[in-house]
């Protein structure tokens, strides 16, 4: 599509950024009213199961589109995800109990799937990596744009509507993004030396599945090292050795292995793996800390998160024009995730709102400097006959993570409260409780539950039921949850830490190309032309600029 003119290339990504708009803005409306979604479906030990279903189906579909797209073309690929997004969305508010929800959210992670995988291929497919840096930054900016609206918008529909609206109120959005997406995407004609790889893709699906099922349930509904989870790891390696020996044979692999040669694309798919498994700890578990800890309704959990989206899209801007100009990123990842760590580390120590509020925002603006450079970096190096597949690998590895993350800082969590929640018990039995009825202490033991501090009209309705001599045991008990939540979600943060400091010594090892200038990757002869190229540009931007 680089022969297009650019007028007609920005109209082809007002349509990309609103399909893109509709879906995050569904993702992340659901962030903070989730808790007291689950409050009122029930269902507290699947909590984390709404938000992997939707990571595990969207990880599936990315990484399949992704080649798919390269044969077909991206526009069919784009609409469908739309669709089946809506069709998600649509069913996901008719949920009467939490099994029902989380059927609908994995629909709905197939369709943002398949949206991600081809609107980010579709910008590659319209500008060079050099000028890819500045739509990058924009895109990156959507979705800041949607994560300031959105939790404080889902937060005030679930304290002044029916949840349901969480899911429904953007669906026009969507009708919206499918109709430019059909009228202004220009459709390219298949590859007809390209066929489909169907064993590959069983392979990689049998592969996946389980392999995030066993992080899923190890250590919440299994043991470790219970045969369940060391047949769903054995099961995962199996599959694993036979994709890797299919994919060596077939014309047209699903996820050709001859990318990851290339220590750029390897570096930064084992940097976005490791990152997005350690930030699950702040965008999943902060609204837990507002209302759980906090006790903040939904509405001002939203403003609490919000600060992180606005320096993120800020800094996405800044990182983007800062691409594009000098076609440069290493020293913004390493930046980006040294700041990252460091709002993390805040996250740990954090013991009220306004610290909270800073580590968001600091959070934020290493979030915004270092996401934007690593899919950049990979796109730049690859042959544009593998550009679709390339970027799906990107997302693949981020699904990954951000699944597997949350999976363990899951298992980190639930570890956590029941240890907590066993002394709080104990200690509970010390309480001066004498004087009080049976029934009394019936609901005083209805508290041992840390779902409950996710509803504070259910714990007002529990608190006046109680007689006034049972007011000073309430208390206490409901301060005890709440520490034990807070010590909880700090060994979390502790653990989305250490990872990121992990990922934050592997992206020392980046090499850095210099951004291309064409949209088609170029022959080794060109190269030194290219870089004598950029040297030029560089320095004619020194001289305008002073």
């Amino acid at each position: 599509m680089e022969h297009l003119t650019y007028q007609r290339k920005v109209t082809i990504m007002a349509a990309i950024i609103a399909s893109m708009f509709f879906s995050s803005i569904n993702q992340t409306i659901v962030g903070v009213a989730l808790p007291r979604i689950i409050a009122k479906l029930g269902g507290m030990e699947y909590y984390t199961w709404v938000i992997t279903i939707y990571l595990l189906t969207s990880t599936i579909s990315t990484i399949l589109v992704g080649k798919l797209s390269d044969i077909y073309g991206r526009k069919y690929f784009i609409l469908s995800g739309i669709v089946i997004f809506m069709a998600g969305a649509f069913l996901a508010g008719t949920s009467t109990d939490i099994i029902q929800l989380i059927v609908y959210r994995g629909i709905q992670g197939t369709g943002a799937g398949i949206i991600m995988a081809t609107a980010f291929t579709a910008i590659g497919d319209l500008f060079s990596p050099r000028e890819r840096g500045r739509w990058s930054g924009l895109m990156s900016a959507i979705f800041g744009m949607s994560s300031i609206l959105g939790p404080g918008l889902g937060g005030y529909i679930v304290d002044h509507f029916e949840w349901h609206w969480v899911f429904w109120l953007f669906l026009p959005l969507g009708i919206l993004a499918f109709f430019m997406i059909l009228f202004l995407f220009p459709k390219v004609e298949r590859q007809e030396s390209q066929s489909i790889d169907y064993p590959g893709s069983l392979l990689l699906t049998l592969t996946i599945v389980p392999m995030l099922l066993a992080f899923s349930w190890a250590g919440t509904k299994y043991p470790w090292s219970s045969t369940m989870i060391i047949g769903l790891f054995a099961f995962t390696l199996t599959a694993l050795v036979l994709f890797i020996f299919t994919e060596r044979k077939v014309k047209t692999p699903v996820l050709p292995l001859d990318i990851f040669k290339n220590s750029v694309v390897t570096i930064s798919n084992v940097i976005g793996f490791i990152m997005n498994a350690g930030m699950m700890g702040a965008l999943m578990y902060m609204p837990f800390y507002v209302q759980g800890v906090m006790g903040i309704s939904p509405t001002y959990a939203g403003y609490v998160t919000m600060p992180m989206s606005i320096s993120m899209l800020a800094m996405s801007a800044y990182t983007g024009r800062r691409m594009t100009k000098t076609g440069k990123y290493k020293n913004l990842a390493l930046t980006g995730m040294a700041i990252m760590v460091f709002g993390m580390f805040l996250m740990i120590i954090m013991k009220n709102i306004p610290v909270a509020v800073l580590s968001m925002i600091i959070f934020g603006s290493g979030l915004g400097l270092g996401m934007p450079v690593f899919m950049l970096a990979v796109q730049n190096v690859v042959d544009s006959k593998d550009l679709g597949v390339a970027t799906a690998s990107v997302q693949l590895f981020r699904n990954l993570g951000g699944t597997i993350g949350i999976a363990v800082m899951g298992t980190v969590l639930s570890t956590s409260i029941a240890n907590k929640m066993n002394g709080l018990i104990s200690a509970s039995a010390g309480l001066n409780s004498s004087g009080l009825d049976s029934e009394t202490t019936k609901q005083l033991t209805r508290l041992m539950d840390p779902q409950l501090l996710l509803d504070q009209s259910k714990l007002s309705v529990i608190q006046n039921g109680l007689p006034e001599q049972a007011q000073p045991v309430f208390a206490q008990l409901l301060e005890g949850l709440r520490q034990a939540l807070a010590t909880s979600l700090s060994n979390v943060f502790l653990t989305g830490t250490i990872v990121l400091v992990v990922a934050l010594v592997l992206t020392f090892l980046l090499k850095e190309m210099p951004l291309r200038t064409t949209v088609h990757k170029v022959s080794e002869p060109r190269i030194e032309n290219q870089r004598n190229l950029l040297r030029i540009e560089n320095e004619y931007d020194e001289l305008t600029s002073s």
